[in-house]
């Protein structure tokens, strides 16, 4: 076996992005909807991220996962640099890379902080890194790790703190508790929804087998789009109207797709879903993103060696 660690030169994480201050929400949002949105919709998301300050918790994030990430990776005996690009905003892909090729990097393992695959995640973040090469005008190749779905950590990581929220919840109540596994909607036109939908399905599963916990199942947030077009489905609020007519007392609410927490996440689950639990008589819990707990980070380190080494 043929050890690479010496011809790469670093990790790039690649994420969303998010804005940061108030100014930045609407120029955000503009370049993330590139004029598919109407303006009273953009609007009506901008006074969202009006109700958590005008910015999202994602670049924040992102970076606390980078540096754990360069320092789990020089314990584990591969120093490397750790940079981070977004898609959608600062620090932009193409602002990175040309970063990266000034500090003499050529080859990098290329991250992406998206836990399932689809043409409008994976594959578009891989396109975005390409376009942001061929912008920047550098010199730089970018071989990408697996996706997190099924890593093991990734799925320890998650029961964690799933486990936190059963901890608060009256011992007698636990078992008959519903675990709610939500990802991002995505439309049907997407060539790989089949693929996207398997990917969540086995990541629920292999939480609920790890928690021996029988009352689950998975479901869709934050859809967006033309209401005449189809998208995954179940919606996150119809389950739980649908598990409050049958009598269930108590949910976890579980953004299994999301690595950190967003608008998304803190308006339609903290928000939007923990009124409609109210309404159908619920207690609703929210775990935590999986952020940056160490059993994650180790798997994104796991996953960087598999490439290194492999």
């Amino acid at each position: 076996m043929t050890d690479k660690r010496n011809t790469f030169d670093a990790v790039l994480v690649i994420a969303f992005g998010g804005p940061e201050k108030p100014e930045d929400v609407r120029p955000f949002l503009i370049n993330v909807s590139q004029g598919r949105i109407p303006e009273e919709r953009l609007e009506s998301v901008a006074r969202r991220y009006e109700l958590f300050g005008s910015k999202s918790p994602v670049t924040e994030v992102t970076f606390l996962q980078a540096q754990a990430l360069k320092a789990t990776l020089k314990n584990q005996g591969m120093p490397l640099p750790v940079y981070v690009g977004m898609r959608n905003w600062h620090p932009l892909l193409v602002d990175t890379v040309r970063q990266m090729s000034r500090d003499g990097v050529s080859l990098a393992v290329g991250l992406i902080m998206s836990v399932y695959q689809s043409k409008s995640s994976w594959d578009q973040y891989q396109t975005d890194v390409a376009n942001a090469i061929a912008k920047a005008g550098v010199n730089l190749s970018v071989e990408y790790t697996g996706p997190l779905f099924d890593h093991l950590g990734f799925i320890e990581a998650a029961s964690n703190h799933i486990m936190q929220c059963m901890e608060q919840l009256p011992t007698p109540d636990r078992q008959a508790a519903h675990i709610l596994f939500t990802a991002h909607s995505i439309p049907y036109n997407d060539p790989q929804v089949e693929l996207y939908a398997r990917q969540v399905d086995h990541s629920a599963t292999s939480v609920a087998r790890k928690l021996d916990h029988a009352n689950w199942q998975p479901a869709y947030q934050s859809r967006s789009g033309r209401p005449q077009d189809p998208w995954l489905e179940p919606d996150v609020n119809d389950v739980l109207r649908e598990l409050g007519a049958r009598g269930v007392k108590h949910v976890v609410a579980v953004p299994i797709g999301f690595v950190s927490d967003n608008i998304e996440v803190l308006y339609d689950l903290d928000i939007e879903a923990m009124e409609t639990a109210r309404q159908a008589g619920i207690t609703l819990l929210r775990a935590r993103t999986v952020s940056d707990h160490q059993v994650f980070i180790d798997a994104l380190a796991d996953l960087v060696r598999k490439v290194l080494v492999p």
